[in-house]
């Protein structure tokens, strides 16, 4: 049989109206609708079904993609029952999924988790002007040394997602993202986009989050690991409790390595199956590791396929 990573995609990967062909046709989806909407009181159908404010904030953005991405994953086990997961693998707020999908936390304590992940960085982040800027094409190293460089000048902004060769985000103070906007360029950046985005994450603004947010999740993970996770701080695998609130509290200050560990799984498994909304994480290991076939599952029809493909 395949050995199969089951993965995740973070914030930015949500549009309206995803998950609604789940909605439609499953019974499985209306419930876990209604049990997360219950859990934190919000209308889940409301927020991202209809055009609204909510989907964009963070606290809501949070809950939303999660919610989906289970739904697709929960649907794939029911339709899949003896295919196994040789490893959980999430892109930032994708890899609280990724703890889901290996039994160590429900998705209704997950929702509820995430929820109060993205109030705390919202709150981290209120009294200042922080955001997030987008570094294409060019190397890791040049990135990190500007970024080094403009924090001996006092600026704040540091290396937050490394997403392919060529692509890494970095976050920090807004002004001081705009004031390196042409130094990344003139390294030989293509394009140097601030993102619509109201946080700074992955990065050392968010250090007051880190405790509130590590009492919760003792709250509600459990060591019920199916298979391991892989770490966006380490790119290893941990399989307990402990691990996952030490290095979930650390992913909220230190960078995701996505593209380091797609490098380090790819040789060990067979293939990617992406669960919820998109093909974001598709696109990418197409661009970091272009021998591991990678899946998706975003509706009834992309379900069908991977049934197909992979239960028969």
């Amino acid at each position: 049989m395949s050995k199969i990573a089951m993965i995740f995609a973070g914030q930015g990967s949500q549009a309206v109206g995803m998950g609604k062909d789940f909605y439609e046709n499953s019974e499985l989806a209306r419930e876990m609708f209604a049990k997360a909407s219950e859990r934190i009181g919000v209308d889940f159908k409301e927020i991202i079904f209809e055009e609204n404010e909510k989907l964009e904030q963070t606290a809501y953005t949070q809950p939303a993609i999660l919610l989906v991405q289970m739904i697709a994953y929960k649907l794939f086990k029911e339709t899949c029952p003896d295919v196994k997961a040789e490893l959980f693998l999430g892109h930032s707020l994708g890899e609280f999924s990724a703890l889901c999908a290996a039994s160590a936390i429900d998705y209704v304590d997950a929702v509820e988790l995430v929820h109060k992940r993205g109030a705390y960085m919202q709150e981290a982040c209120d009294t200042i002007e922080a955001g997030m800027m987008a570094i294409v094409g060019l190397d890791d190293a040049s990135v990190e040394k500007i970024c080094a460089d403009a924090q001996a000048e006092g600026k704040k902004v540091w290396p937050a997602n490394y997403n392919q060769d060529g692509q890494l985000v970095v976050a920090g103070m807004k002004s001081d993202l705009v004031s390196l906007e042409q130094t990344f360029k003139d390294a030989g950046a293509k394009r140097a986009l601030l993102l619509n985005m109201s946080v700074a994450s992955h990065c050392d603004i968010l250090a007051p989050a880190q405790e509130p947010f590590a009492k919760l999740m003792e709250k509600y993970i459990t060591d019920d690991f199916e298979a391991p996770v892989i770490s966006n701080v380490t790119t290893k695998p941990y399989s307990t409790k402990a691990e996952a609130v030490e290095l979930l509290k650390e992913q909220l200050v230190k960078p995701v390595k996505y593209k380091q560990s797609i490098q380090a799984i790819a040789p060990d498994v067979d293939m990617a199956i992406e669960f919820g909304n998109g093909v974001v994480l598709k696109g990418l290991n197409r661009r970091i590791a272009k021998d591991l076939k990678t899946l998706n599952i975003s509706d009834m029809a992309s379900l069908e396929k991977v049934k197909e493909e992979v239960c028969s």
